[in-house]
């Protein structure tokens, strides 16, 4: 593979997940529609991406039952670190969901990389997959700095560029370093953990507590959706 090939792949990545982000800023007057569909957006990134792709990966070496034990002590281990800045500082909060959704992205890269190295085929169907989900994480990275503080568009563009840069230095360091497949599906699975958290926790109460709820929760709906059939497509 060549490394046009690559830098085509972390540019396409890189301009996806600005490009959500740069919605979500656009369009903020609707920010409990955005948070509705990013509720959905990332539970479903979390069932249908990183907990099937966790165990297909683990699973020769922990029980399932191991595997769904790391997403919940995630959760859990999430949950704690998020009372304990709030009682510090709620701003501080925005900051761990950003650096989660970064930290997650440079993960996507790693697995692009990773996945080159076993075929070319399976690195690109994990290319297209990190591809058409990485627009709602552009907005998701947005939307979980605005929670915090949504006077902040500055540090949330610093953020949005940090998550759109994140996949193309995964993608760099993984020809450097390699991981067996068995701790990458125990990292995927504690990252399940902390996208439930704030999927469930975070965006979709907040979505609630604005209004028109009937749409917002068709936006919830929404972002379910057009994430499973993106990440299908994709594999």
């Amino acid at each position: 593979m060549s490394l046009l090939y690559i830098f085509s792949i972390g540019i396409a990545v890189f301009l996806s997940t600005l490009g959500g982000g740069l919605f979500a800023l656009r369009f903020q007057d609707k920010l409990h529609l955005m948070l509705g569909f990013s509720a959905g957006a990332i539970l479903s990134v979390t069932f249908f991406d990183l907990l099937p792709e966790s165990i297909g990966l683990a699973k020769d070496q922990f029980t399932i039952s191991t595997i769904l034990s790391v997403t919940a002590c995630g959760f859990m281990g999430y949950m704690i670190l998020d009372r304990v800045l709030v009682m510090i500082n709620s701003e501080h909060t925005g900051t761990l969901g950003a650096i989660s959704l970064s930290a997650h992205s440079l993960l996507d890269g790693f697995v692009i990389g990773m996945a080159f190295h076993i075929s070319f085929s399976l690195g690109n169907i994990l290319a297209l997959a990190v591809l058409v989900h990485d627009f709602s994480d552009g907005i998701n990275t947005v939307n979980v700095i605005m929670l915090a503080d949504n006077r902040r568009n500055k540090r949330a563009f610093k953020w949005l560029v940090l998550d759109a840069v994140s996949p193309i230095l995964g993608i760099f360091i993984s020809y450097f370093f390699h991981l067996q497949k068995e701790k990458l599906g125990i990292i995927l699975a504690l990252f399940a953990g902390f996208f439930l958290y704030i999927g469930a926790s975070d965006f979709l109460p907040e979505s609630q507590h604005r209004h028109p709820k009937l749409l917002t929760t068709l936006m919830t709906i929404l972002g379910i959706l057009i994430i499973y059939a993106a990440i299908k497509f994709a594999h």
